[in-house]
């Protein structure tokens, strides 16, 4: 009784303190303007089930990959005996389903023991291809401090919770084996059958059964730290790559979104009607006239969604040719970036200190994401091919831009011959022939 009662209180606050962490999130995602959702629904589906939920992508690097897929499959599988863990901790009852599954139990027991093996090897991998092989993409600038950190704490994390499995069922294989109380037959499991004994099996009936409790809360405990610090960090992925990947664009990646104000404007000086939908604003209209964006308020809430979904794994960077060259590009950082900087403007709008709709603290992402960062963009879409999770950090590269461009007027200057070349001769290149000479 009194175990149900703690185990309800530690869900209960633990419940409470996720829910305010992931409410935080979502309103801040709600910062950034409307945008539809359009295409074919098929095409969404399928990009869930084979990008977030298959993870396609990330096999285009084959190693990684499947130590990954040993970490995220363990978790998966595990949470069928995370829904016992709970049942067992709000009604006091120990194994609930090991009777009624009788040898299925044993089998999905034993299925999740092998797969905590093979995450636990994985696990110990990563740590020390971050760590001590030191894989350049995890040693960029933008990974000082906590992000690098925040890696490493789910990592050690990840092997906290076999810890807890493995205390908890090689206990219980001992205590079994000793027909102590509660302690029912379950049949033989793949690890713990020999693990257990050999670890646990000297000591008393009071420490064996103290050290599958601990096993139990550890592990219980583990998981629900763990979902209260998810908002805090960039393992958010695991939940939000499927609404990510679902609203993902479905545009060829060569193709840009057109501006209708610009359409308007060039339609006119050549001397063609609007198209419907694409005529020009009012010259008096100066909100009409901010094009790009230079805040997470003037980006779409997709581009925030995008930036909170960012698994910070950096092959966006370490495919990007400007990053190789040396410039300060990385669109790792752009992402990052954004989401810190959505962060910042929650905070204030939650506190009332500022409004969405009217947000102004002398601020933007100019503040955090330099010209010479987006100035070194190809625009060659090498870094959306490589996300694993379908983010497009090109788009918020290319409204950035815009804003720099086309409202604020400014830009690197030996851009400037371009834009006036062609605005007057209609080609890239100063001519002193018609573009069109070629053909008389």
């Amino acid at each position: 009784m009194l175990q149900s009662i703690l185990f309800l209180i530690v869900a209960g606050v633990s419940g409470w303190f996720a829910f305010k962490g992931f409410s935080r999130v979502w309103r801040n995602i709600q910062l950034g303007k409307a945008e539809p959702t359009t295409g074919d629904r098929s095409q969404r589906w399928r990009n869930v089930l084979l990008v977030a939920l298959g993870q396609q992508k990330m096999f285009k690097n084959w190693l990684p990959a499947i130590l990954h897929l040993f970490i995220y499959v363990a978790f998966v599988i595990t949470q069928i005996e995370l829904i016992e863990i709970f049942v067992d901790g709000i009604g006091g009852t120990h194994r609930f389903f090991a009777e009624s599954l009788g040898g299925f139990y044993t089998f999905v027991i034993s299925f999740i023991e092998v797969l905590s093996v093979l995450a636990f090897v994985a696990t110990l991998i990563f740590l020390a291809r971050r760590n001590l092989l030191r894989v350049p993409r995890f040693w960029k600038p933008e990974m000082k401090g906590f992000p690098f950190t925040d890696a490493n704490l789910i990592l050690l994390g990840e092997i906290i919770l076999i810890v807890g499995i493995f205390c908890m069922n090689g206990g219980d294989k001992v205590a079994q084996a000793r027909g102590l109380e509660h302690y029912h037959q379950t049949g033989n499991f793949a690890v713990s059958t020999w693990l257990g004994p050999m670890l646990f099996g000297s000591l008393s009936d009071a420490a064996v059964i103290a050290v599958e409790r601990f096993g139990w809360w550890l592990h219980i405990c583990t998981v629900l730290g763990f979902l209260c610090y998810l908002p805090y960090s960039k393992h958010l992925h695991i939940i939000f790559a499927f609404p990510n990947t679902w609203y993902a664009s479905l545009k060829p990646k060569g193709e840009m979104s057109n501006m209708p104000e610009i359409q308007s404007e060039v339609r006119a000086m050549m001397g063609l009607e609007p198209l419907p939908g694409m005529e020009a604003p009012a010259q008096n209209d100066s909100a009409a006239f901010e094009f790009g964006a230079n805040d997470v308020t003037s980006l779409s809430w997709k581009n925030l969604l995008q930036a909170y979904s960012c698994t910070e794994c950096g092959r966006c960077t370490a495919a990007c040719p400007a990053n190789q060259t040396g410039k300060k590009l990385s669109p790792r950082k752009v992402m990052m970036d954004v989401r810190d900087r959505a962060e910042e403007v929650g905070l204030e709008v939650r506190s009332g200190r500022q409004k969405t709709d009217e947000y102004n603290d002398g601020k933007s992402l100019f503040d955090r994401i330099t010209p010479e960062e987006i100035h070194a963009c190809t625009t060659c879409n090498a870094c959306v091919e490589a996300c694993p999770v379908l983010i497009n950090p090109l788009d918020i590269i290319l409204q950035l831009r815009r804003h720099e461009i086309l409202t604020q007027s400014a830009g690197p200057g030996e851009w400037l011959p371009m834009f006036n070349s062609i605005e007057n001769a209609g080609a890239a290149w100063a001519m002193s022939e018609p573009r069109d000479a070629w053909n008389k």
